[in-house]
């Protein structure tokens, strides 16, 4: 049975678990500044990270948060995932796959 390229239906695991995948790897993206923030106090910090690091661990985790419960990124990220999952349909190939550099000479 083939699978019809723009079939929108999900899945569980597209929708516990893919998806959110994609909205963590953009939301880190979107909050880079915050993530930053925080490996440059932890770094600086060593042990001491829990204690010292308090505020820049706060900023991220607002940052992610207000992506994570943001409606219209849920949205964005599983259309995103339906277009990827739509051209693996029609193509066979992985995005992954389908973003390496092909060479030019052979």
């Amino acid at each position: 049975m083939a699978l019809d390229p723009a079939d929108q239906h999900l899945r569980h695991v597209e929708k516990d678990i893919l998806i959110p995948k994609i909205m963590r790897e953009k939301a880190k993206e979107r909050c880079s500044e915050q993530v930053q923030d925080f490996t440059k106090c932890c770094k600086n910090s060593g042990v001491l990270m829990v204690v010292k690091c308090r505020k820049e661990n706060s900023a991220l985790k607002e940052c992610l948060t207000a992506y994570y419960n943001d409606p219209a990124f849920n949205e964005e990220c599983k259309m995103e995932y339906l277009k990827e999952r739509e051209e693996f349909r029609k193509t066979g190939i992985p995005v992954k796959k389908r973003l390496q550099k092909v060479p030019t000479s052979m």
